[in-house]
């Protein structure tokens, strides 16, 4: 009994630096990704393995992952519900004119093919599969081993809104509804775009990271952001068509 006590701290200790060398991970990798957007795809399949890697040897299960076995049928089962309900909410969109601008992105003003390739290849390779093995799983796992539950959402969500501060930075000029609503340019635009998005990716995060939690899968959220991502490429390719 006495030795468990000694031990306890040690483990939290442990705990600690394994969640502190996944954060600086994750903020060298936004930083290279930025800086380094050639090498995208490629670096985040390569660092997702890696984290995986880390989280393993650092004695994780892949339960604690959001990977296990026993719930891949659940995860499996809310996110198929999250993207039937994303898809009617964004045909409903998209049909509707007043609400047609917000699918208007130049970033993916594609013709079909490419849409599809991005929607189905480039987004779930270079996007879902790193951010959800970083914030839905190892980082996940990681805190959960020194944090409560609610704690942990709250950490890995707020952490997933900072993710997006550098795409943020060309949202107001590719996205026709965002210069709608801010038309001027300057800091002040940038920065109020910028903190519009981390709130709002942030918000996504907490709703992803609770679709990990009540299915203990990273398919649920990842279910969850390939349809807010890949479909959103997909309608837009349909807004455009329309806007035509």
């Amino acid at each position: 009994m006495a030795l468990e006590r000694l031990r306890q701290p040690l483990r939290r200790r442990a705990a600690l630096i394994g969640s502190v060398v996944v954060v600086a991970t994750i903020v060298c990798l936004n930083l290279a990704l930025h800086l380094l957007p050639v090498a995208g795809l490629g670096l985040s399949v390569a660092a997702a393995a890696a984290l995986l890697l880390f989280a393993r040897a650092s004695g994780l299960s892949w339960t604690q992952l959001g990977l296990g076995r026993a719930h891949i049928r659940s995860g499996i089962r809310w996110g198929g519900v999250v993207v039937l309900l994303v898809g009617a909410a964004y045909l409903v969109g998209v049909l509707l004119p007043a609400t047609r601008t917000a699918f208007l992105d130049a970033r993916y003003q594609f013709g079909l093919s490419e849409a599809l390739s991005t929607a189905f290849v480039v987004i779930p390779l270079g996007t879902i599969l790193l951010e959800e093995v970083a914030f839905r799983s190892v980082l996940w796992g990681m805190l959960s081993r020194h944090m409560g539950p609610w704690r942990v959402l709250l950490a890995s969500s707020s952490l997933f809104g900072l993710w997006h501060v550098f795409p943020s930075l060309s949202f107001a000029s590719a996205n026709q509804a965002i210069s709608d609503l801010v038309p001027t340019t300057g800091v002040a635009t940038t920065v109020l775009v910028v903190v519009g998005t981390v709130l709002f990716t942030g918000l996504g995060g907490v709703v992803a990271g609770e679709l990990r939690r009540r299915s203990g899968s990273v398919l649920a959220s990842a279910g969850m952001h390939w349809a807010t991502n890949s479909l959103g490429v997909l309608f837009g390719l349909l807004a455009w068509r329309l806007a035509a």
